[in-house]
């Protein structure tokens, strides 16, 4: 995955909202030099790409069109036709992928061993076409571009206090251009590129869009000069390749037209996703901040009808982690991953914040004529969890992690689905339990995965599709 890039990497497909005359889709390109990609070609006409971000030696650009949000339809450059499956109103099909990449030589990996899952959500695609594709965190590993600088090469153990303004510009510079290279190589890989230009994406930030445990390190690292240029970097990058957006210029689904938090929501006939921002306003005591708890007040708040996939990086329902979290910090040795835990909804740290989530959409799941699904990665194995809600009602969990992550060792699912036996109640008469995936004798699966998401008849239902042990039964929601 480092050769040479080509002239021109792209398009990369991104839904940047539904409204009354169908799909509004932004085509990303990254032009080696100052090259400009030909126009998207609709049946609405010629849309032209506008210049984004300028880089070195590449400059980032955007085409903005419309397609139907109610049956196929295509569009075309560079001579090809791009299919987009595009019903987002009736019958359809959603893949849900996280954890693209590892903290180390991510970019140095071999490319068929890396991608072998997306090969397969390519296949997948070409038997039975997705509408949405949805990355919920790590879309990018991030962790080593802060090597190469003197300010940022020992991050974060070590970090100079006082920076001069112009060894600060430096290090903005060194960071926009290393982001650059990873979304680069990441993009152009070809099992990702070729579904990337026909499904349209929506993404979510996690901690490795920054770097490892941002929000959950120590105030002095993160609210350093250092730390806030890593950031404010992190946050261009995220907008520009990850969304084909600038601050001033998000699409209408950002809650925020200021990009405070970059929490988001889009609509159509049933179906509501909806993506808190559990990174920009995350502190070590908080995993979301005003901006992020006033957007979901304002979503519990709205009539809706039909059914709410809730994104949330991290894993909204998960085991008791107190035990553990004791035993970390009780062993010395063990201390070096209290952030770990910390970064979770479970951590003692965030336990009231947690009840305050699981209360608020419990509440939303309830609604007459609604229902909750919860889709989390992160964790780098497969899972399921469910709170019962009353009787007859549960709120679903489903952990799809990594794409390309590799699996850990079998033993750290085995001690996880050994925890899990002990049970979590954080809220009186709504119990959490972890579930097995359909067809799987363990709690949690160690093999890289992703989800299937699939509605008929106003019904859901998911299957996970598991590296070795294939396609899962279907789950009904």
């Amino acid at each position: 995955m480092t050769s040479e890039p080509p002239i021109m990497t792209g398009p990369i497909l991104f839904l940047d909202d539904i409204g009354a005359s169908g799909a509004q889709l932004s085509a990303l390109f990254i032009a080696a030099g100052r090259a400009r990609p030909e126009p998207v070609r609709t049946v609405d006409g010629v849309h032209a790409a506008e210049r984004l971000a300028d880089y070195d030696h590449a400059t980032v650009w955007r085409a903005r069109f419309h397609l139907p949000a109610d049956r196929p339809s295509s569009y075309q450059w560079s001579g090809e036709s791009y299919d987009v499956a595009g019903d987002l109103r009736g019958d359809m099909r959603i893949a849900y992928v996280s954890c693209n990449g590892e903290e180390i030589g991510d970019l140095e990996r071999e490319g068929s061993e890396r991608n072998a899952m997306w090969a397969r959500l390519r296949e997948d695609h070409r038997s039975a076409p997705f509408s949405l594709l949805l990355h919920g965190g790590d879309q990018v590993y991030a962790d080593q571009v802060t090597e190469g600088h003197p300010l940022s090469e020992n991050w974060p153990e070590h970090i100079p206090k006082d920076p001069s303004r112009a060894d600060l510009a430096d290090l903005r510079h060194h960071l926009r251009e290393r982001f650059l290279e990873r979304y680069t190589g990441l993009y152009r890989a070809p099992e990702f590129a070729w579904i990337a230009a026909r499904v349209p994406s929506l993404m979510q930030w996690d901690d490795h869009d920054i770097c490892d445990g941002w929000g959950s390190l120590p105030r002095s690292k993160t609210y350093s000069p250092v730390g806030q240029t890593l950031f404010e970097v992190a946050r261009e990058s995220f907008l520009t390749f990850q969304h084909a957006s600038a601050d001033g210029d998000l699409p209408r689904r950002f809650h925020d037209p200021s990009g405070l938090h970059l929490g988001w929501s889009v609509r159509t006939a049933g179906l509501r996703i909806l993506a808190p921002d559990m990174r920009s306003e995350r502190t070590r005591r908080a995993i979301m901040g005003e901006g992020g708890w006033a957007m979901m007040r304002a979503e519990a708040a709205a009539p809706v009808q039909g059914h709410t996939f809730l994104m949330s990086s991290v894993p909204l329902l998960g085991p008791r982690l107190s035990l553990l979290e004791a035993l970390m910090v009780a062993v010395p040795k063990m201390q070096k991953y209290e952030d770990d835990l910390r970064d979770q909804w479970q951590s003692r740290a965030h336990r009231a914040e947690w009840c305050d989530m699981l209360r608020l959409v419990r509440d939303i799941a309830l609604a007459d004529g609604h229902d909750v699904t919860v889709l989390s990665g992160e964790i780098h194995l497969a899972t399921r969890a469910t709170m019962k809600l009353r009787t007859d009602r549960w709120l679903h969990q489903l952990v799809a992690s990594g794409i390309a992550h590799r699996a850990p060792p079998k033993a750290w699912a085995r001690f996880l689905g050994a925890l899990a036996q002990l049970g979590e109640s954080p809220l009186r008469g709504n119990p959490i339990r972890i579930r097995r995936i359909p067809g799987q004798a363990s709690r949690y699966i160690a093999e890289r995965n992703y989800l299937l998401l699939e509605r008929h008849s106003d019904s859901w239902r998911a299957r996970w599709v598991l590296e070795q042990s294939g396609t899962t039964p279907p789950l009904t929601l």
